[in-house]
C-alpha cells in the first residue's frame, strides 16, 4: 500500500512537470479544488509559462482597461462644474446658458478663420455703417494732437478739451511757441497733462522745424514725432490721408483675441496677424468697426453678449451677460440711447440717430 501511494505521488509529480511543457494540457479542475481557493488565486510559475494562462492574464489586464475607458469619457463632463465661467466658454462641447451657436473649433483651418473674420467685419459694417474716428478734427494737425491726447482717457474727454486748445493755438507754429504752464492748464482734464503738454509742444516744434509746419503723410516720418507711435500714425494716415492702416488700441486688442483671430499680445504682432486676414483696402474701416463694437457692446469687463449682432460667430459668447433684456441695459452711446463721443460728428451719424456729445462743463 505504501509503495502504491509512493508511485501515485511520483506519477502526479511527473504529470505536473509535464503540464509545464505541454500547452494543451491544463491542471485538472479537481486538483485546483483540492488545493483550495487561496492556491488558485496565486500566480504560479506554471501558470505564467502556460499559453492558456497568458491568455487568461491578458484577459484580466484587458478587463480593467475596459472598465477605465468609461471613466475617461466621463471626465470632461465633470470639468465644467469646477471650471470658471470664462474658461467654460472655450471648452468644446460645453455650451453656456442660452447658447446661440456652436463655438468654432480650436483647430480651425486658416481658410475657415479668414472667412469667419471677414464675415464678422461685414456684419459689423451693417451694424455701424456710419463708423468713423471719434475724435473731433478739421485737419491733420488737429487729428495728430487729439490722438496723442487720447492716451489714458476717452475720446469724449479729448473732444471736450481740444476746442479751447485749438482756439488759442491753431497752428503748429503757435503751439510750438506756447508757454507750457498755460497748455497744461488747458489739458488738465485729460489726465497726465504735464507729459501730454511736453508731447504736443514737442511734436509741434518738430513739425515746424523739420516738415515746414505740415503733418507728413508717411509712417516713417510720423513715428519720429514726440508722442507718436504706430497706433497714432495709422489713425492719422487712415483718417487724414486716406492711407490704409490698422489701429491697434485696447478695444481692438481685446476683441480680436476674443474672436480668436490671433493669440498675439504685442500690438505690432497683432497688427501683422490681423492685417494678413483682410485686404489692405479694408484696414481703416475694419479698425473703426472693431473699435466701435468694443466701445458699445463688447466691453472689457461685462460684454453685452445677449445683445451682440455677431454672437453666432463669436467663440467667446457667454463671457458676458447673455440675457437679452439685461444685455440691453449694458449698451453704450447710440445703442443705449446716449450721446456719442464727438461734439461735431459726421452728418451720417446724426442721420442714423446718433447724438452729439455735450461740451465740457455742460449739464
Amino acid at each position: 500500500m505504501k509503495k502504491s501511494a509512493a508511485s501515485e505521488e511520483s506519477a502526479a509529480t511527473e504529470k505536473s512537470a509535464g503540464s509545464e511543457k505541454t500547452p494543451a494540457k491544463k491542471t485538472p479542475a479537481k486538483k485546483a479544488t483540492a488545493a483550495g481557493k487561496s492556491a488558485a488565486s496565486e500566480k504560479t510559475s506554471a501558470a505564467k509559462r502556460t499559453p492558456a494562462a497568458k491568455k487568461t492574464s491578458a484577459g484580466k489586464k484587458a478587463s480593467p482597461a475596459k472598465k477605465a475607458a468609461p471613466l475617461k469619457r466621463q471626465a470632461p463632463a465633470k470639468k465644467p462644474a469646477v471650471v470658471p465661467k470664462k474658461a467654460t466658454a472655450a471648452v468644446k462641447g460645453v455650451a453656456p446658458a442660452k447658447t446661440v451657436a456652436p463655438k468654432p473649433p480650436r483647430g480651425e483651418s486658416r481658410t475657415a478663420l479668414v472667412r469667419r473674420a471677414r464675415r464678422i467685419d461685414r456684419e459689423l459694417a451693417e451694424v455701424y455703417p456710419y463708423a468713423h474716428p471719434e475724435l473731433d478734427f478739421e485737419n491733420p494737425f488737429q487729428l495728430v494732437v487729439a490722438t496723442v491726447l487720447s492716451a489714458q482717457t476717452t475720446d469724449l474727454r479729448v473732444n471736450q478739451t481740444t476746442p479751447a486748445l485749438f482756439a488759442k493755438y491753431p497752428t503748429p507754429e503757435d503751439l510750438a511757441a506756447a508757454v507750457p504752464e498755460e497748455v497744461e492748464e488747458i489739458l488738465r482734464p485729460t489726465g497726465f497733462f504735464r507729459a501730454k503738454t511736453k508731447s504736443v509742444i514737442g511734436l509741434s516744434k518738430a513739425l515746424t522745424e523739420d516738415f515746414g509746419g505740415e503733418v507728413p503723410g508717411r509712417l516713417e516720418d510720423l513715428v519720429k514725432l514726440p508722442g507718436v507711435g504706430r497706433k497714432t500714425a495709422f489713425v492719422v494716415l487712415g483718417n487724414a490721408f486716406g492711407r490704409p492702416g490698422i489701429t491697434v488700441d485696447t478695444h481692438f486688442q481685446r476683441l480680436v483675441r476674443r474672436w480668436r483671430w490671433t493669440e498675439e499680445t504685442d500690438p505690432d504682432k497683432i497688427e501683422a496677424a490681423v492685417g494678413a486676414l483682410f485686404p489692405k483696402s479694408d484696414w481703416t474701416d475694419l479698425s473703426h468697426h472693431v473699435i466701435w463694437h468694443g466701445r458699445r457692446i463688447c466691453h472689457a469687463r461685462k460684454p453685452a453678449c445677449g445683445a451682440c449682432p455677431i454672437a453666432p460667430l463669436c467663440p467667446a459668447y457667454g463671457e458676458g451677460e447673455t440675457d437679452p433684456e439685461k444685455a440691453k441695459k449694458l449698451l453704450k452711446y447710440e445703442n443705449g440711447g446716449f450721446p456719442g463721443q464727438r461734439l461735431k460728428p459726421p452728418q451720417a451719424y446724426l442721420d442714423a440717430g446718433g447724438k452729439p456729445a455735450p461740451p465740457l462743463g455742460a449739464g
